[in-house]
């Protein structure tokens, strides 16, 4: 069984054409998990006419990355061979790069199979942010053996699929923070590969603020000094020269990750 998960909220609007470009794959599950949605978003999938869909719905919201490490659990649960990530807002993930990257897993071996939203030839159009977010993916990179390889790809950025095989290797929680995902990958040796390509740009995400484009830079820059300073399998710190990274990271809520692995709550579904 392959299934998709894509993490929502407030993603209305491009929401059903997200599921659509799922659906094009031949995918047995299709895990929408809405947190804390405020708009009518499960409205919208209530109305979208796919037999596979199997929404888990959070009343309070489980913050950045939470709802990826949610449907990781809900699919290892099932023994999925395979899993594909995509954003609900991500519309412009259309049905063949899902298909790249979930052939990637399916027919080549592939692990972690990841997109490259930021390939060398739009380098020269950065902005200052993203040039400083690609220096720190690559250092981290770089230090896994994965430069040439994979370049500045992530699990953070694009639509991305593992194997069942990672999805039973690593903890829920390394799905919450996904350059620790792709440390453990790279430590456990298994197969990572770059293969998808598609600009940001291209992704179809809106425009968000600059606090909010702020936050995210923290969130992804403390991330990677986690990923980078792990020890014993567990997260280093956040600190780089005097500053803590912090950004959206406290407002993941591990604890609502840890009552769903329990079993203690469930999430609603229809």
């Amino acid at each position: 069984m392959f299934a998709a998960v894509i993490p929502v909220k407030n993603e209305a609007k491009g929401l059903k054409q997200v599921v659509f470009n799922l659906a094009a794959n031949s995918l047995d599950l299709i895990i929408p998990v809405l947190n804390g949605c405020t708009d009518n978003s499960l409205s919208v999938l209530e109305g979208v006419n796919c037999p596979t869909l199997a929404p888990l719905c959070f009343q309070e919201p489980l913050g950045i990355d939470i709802p990826r490490a949610v449907g990781a659990l809900a699919a290892r649960r099932l023994n999925a061979k395979g899993v594909i990530f995509v954003d609900g807002d991500m519309t412009g993930a259309n049905s063949a790069v899902l298909g790249q990257l979930l052939n990637a897993v399916r027919q080549k071996g592939v692990d972690l199979a990841l997109t490259d939203c930021y390939p060398p030839y739009i380098y020269h159009h950065l902005s200052p942010q993203a040039s400083c977010l690609l220096a720190i993916r690559r250092k981290l990179n770089k230090s896994l053996g994965l430069m040439d390889n994979i370049g500045s790809a992530t699990p953070s950025h694009g639509p991305h699929a593992v194997s069942g095989y990672l999805l039973r290797m690593v903890k829920p929680n390394d799905f919450a923070v996904p350059p620790l995902l792709l440390a453990k990958a790279a430590h456990q040796g298994m197969k990572i590969g770059l293969e998808a390509e598609l600009p940001h740009l291209l992704l179809g995400s809106p425009i968000r603020s600059s606090d909010h484009a702020q936050r995210i830079m923290e969130t992804i820059i403390g991330d990677y000094l986690a990923a980078l300073q792990m020890q014993n399998d567990s997260p280093g710190s956040r600190y780089f020269a005097g500053h803590e990274y912090i950004g959206y990271h406290a407002q993941r809520r591990f604890d609502l990750l840890n009552a769903f692995a329990s079993g203690v709550s469930t999430g609603d579904c229809f």
